[in-house]
């Protein structure tokens, strides 16, 4: 059976190496002291700029934080006297912050670089605005402590709606993917997808570096989709939009036969729509799966086919209700009068 449950990982700390060699290139650091205290550790996602903490004020300092230095924070420490900037730099110093890096290509005036380096924090520099480097880093960091979440089955990109596939072993979740990706579809992951919470009502969901995009099928083997299919059928992440639960078909069962009411899962807080599809012998899942795509592409632009079909009724029996009786209702065609046309 299918777990509802999904127990969310959160890291708790990145190291400051960790940092640097994940963003050196995105964020164009240089090292400005070598690897000196690449093993402290960052802890908030957030960052700090302390303009405030260098002109003495530390009540509110969150030293945790990555520690920014622009053109403000530089101007300022200029703007001293030799004895007042070391006196300002060392206001920051009695706290352990994880490391500092200054923007706009700005250099550190006199020796204030050596107290750092004394004190075993690293010091980077970038030629990146200020404003620029917080959004970068800030998203940096974000995706870094977001929870995540490890969910059994498989993710195919279908018209541009990300498909989570899910239900008991051996269900056949991967020959359902594996038909997709035939058909023209991409896969993301099988068998392990690996979810991550963006933002505040964002899933994403992406294969792990073991299986990347490996797939298993019973009586078969394993068989490498990127190779056997080409580029074309794969990627390497996209939004969980549509879980999809495989479910044995069981007769005595009510399914759902109109679709009014939408079934919600919450993954990580995050609520999306669930479709429940029993399945048996003969059924085409695949075309079954592509409609389930295309019903939501149609609810993301505001149609939503049952409701539609619902308020036709609704309309037809207001129409009727005032001069027919009950078992007088008529059932009548959609073409009145079909002029020869016997097709």
């Amino acid at each position: 059976m299918f777990s509802r449950e999904f127990k969310e990982i959160k890291k708790t700390h990145i190291t400051v190496g960790f940092f640097y060699e994940s963003g050196k290139e995105l964020f164009k650091l240089k090292v400005l002291n070598g690897d000196v205290g690449f093993d402290r550790k960052i802890t908030d996602k957030n960052i700090h700029r302390p303009g405030l903490a260098l002109a003495g004020y530390v009540e509110l300092f969150t030293y945790n934080r990555i520690q920014v230095f622009g053109n403000t924070e530089i101007r300022y420490l200029q703007s001293l006297s030799p004895e007042g900037r070391v006196k300002s730099i060392q206001n920051i110093l009695k706290f352990e912050i994880p490391c500092v890096v200054i923007t706009n290509d700005n250099s550190l005036p006199d020796n204030l670089l050596d107290l750092f380096t004394e004190k075993k924090i690293s010091v980077f520099q970038t030629p990146l605005e200020t404003t620029k480097l917080v959004y970068f880093i800030s998203d940096f960091l974000d995706d870094q402590f977001a929870p995540q979440t490890v969910v059994h089955g498989d993710l195919v990109d279908v018209y541009g709606i990300g498909l989570l596939f899910v239900g008991r072993s051996g269900i056949g979740k991967s020959e359902i993917a594996l038909d997709l990706v035939e058909r023209g579809h991409r896969l993301v992951a099988d068998d392990v997808v690996l979810i991550t919470k963006k933002g505040e009502n964002i899933l994403i969901g992406t294969c792990n570096t073991i299986t990347k995009h490996f797939m298993e099928i019973r009586g078969l083997g394993i068989i490498d989709v990127k190779n056997m299919f080409g580029i074309r059928a794969i990627r390497y992440q996209k939004r969980v939009e549509v879980v999809v639960e495989l479910l044995d078909w069981d007769p005595k069962e009510e399914y759902t036969r109109t679709g009014l009411d939408e079934e919600k899962i919450s993954i990580l807080g995050v609520e999306i729509p669930l479709v429940k599809l029993p399945i048996f012998p003969g059924k085409n899942i695949t075309v079954i799966a592509e409609v389930i795509a295309l019903n939501h592409l149609l609810k993301h632009y505001g149609y939503d086919s049952a409701k539609e079909f619902n308020k036709n009724i609704e309309t037809l029996l207001r129409q009727k209700a005032s001069s027919l009786k009950t078992d007088d209702f008529p059932i009548e065609r959609i073409a009145r009068y079909f002029e020869h046309d016997f097709e």
